[in-house]
């Protein structure tokens, strides 16, 4: 397998983690933005497992403790993206 298949088949695989990990999260969006908004969730969709934290950093890291093995996908409960970049004008 080229490099460029590698590459191709990881994005693919990060793309089909990614998509379940949104899927997990909005069938629980209600209950996960009323009792955590504004936190971090890590997702693992095979397992079903997510960890919640107040940082990014410790939601991924509490993910990698219980499955090293596995990609996960990590979203801000209640925001449209994991961070913000950029300035605001007024």
């Amino acid at each position: 397998m080229s490099l460029w298949e590698s590459k191709l088949l990881r994005r693919g695989l990060f793309g089909i983690i990614i998509d379940r990990a949104k899927q997990f999260y909005e069938q629980r969006r209600d209950r996960l933005e009323a009792e955590n908004d504004g936190e971090f969730v890590a997702i693992e969709p095979d397992s079903g497992d997510y960890f919640f934290a107040a940082t990014f950093d410790d939601a991924v890291r509490a993910a990698r403790d219980a499955h090293s093995d596995r990609i996960t996908h990590t979203i801000r409960i209640g925001h449209p993206a994991a961070f913000h970049i950029g300035l605001m004008e007024r």
